[in-house]
């Protein structure tokens, strides 16, 4: 593999910056992410410097992973939430399991298809499961009804749906779609 799998670092958040706002500009992003490019820009550097630390979301921990060549430039990320039982999670229901989720999965168009959303989601996942305070149940995540290429992205990655769904932030009438991985 020519990429490396690491966390992202504080002092990493100008390239957070700019690989979100590439994802951004993507044309899936509208059923992809929960922003928009035009939002995304608006965002002062101090937001960017809390979503690198992971200190986006008080009392949440939060790992950020990304793929990184030799030559430092970033060709896809992926963060893990760690939601706490008895909490709100980030639709606004209720957390009954202390679990993860994964969010902001992307992988920059020209390396699309090699394997490297598996590698992130892997690093991902092997940081969840390394937990034991608190120890995950499971990690989920939710796909736009309308984004089928990542539907099965993350399926052939072990994840399934599991039934639930959420209307859709865009559009009320869409559904976003929960997907989930149980603990090995």
């Amino acid at each position: 593999m020519d990429h490396v799998i690491r966390p992202v670092q504080a002092d990493d958040w100008p390239k957070v910056k700019e690989i979100r706002l590439a994802m951004l500009r993507d044309p899936a992003a509208p059923v992809a992410f929960l922003e928009t490019y035009e939002h995304g820009l608006r965002h002062p550097d101090s937001f960017w410097q809390l979503m690198a630390a992971g200190a986006l979301r008080p009392g949440t921990r939060t790992g950020q992973f990304v793929a990184e060549a030799r030559d430092g430039t970033w060709a896809g990320t992926v963060t893990l939430l760690v939601e706490q039982a008895g909490r709100a999670d980030f639709f606004g229901g209720a957390i009954e399991q202390p679990q993860g989720h994964l969010v902001g999965g992307s992988v920059c168009p020209e390396r699309r298809g090699t394997g490297l959303i598996k590698e992130l989601v892997a690093g991902a996942l092997e940081w969840a499961w390394s937990m034991e305070d608190p120890r995950l149940s499971r990690v989920r995540l939710y796909v736009h009804e309308g984004n089928p290429r990542a539907r099965a992205a993350y399926r052939k990655l072990g994840f399934v749906l599991t039934g639930e769904a959420v209307p859709s932030e865009d559009d009320p009438s869409a559904k976003e779609l929960e997907m989930e991985v149980p603990r090995p």
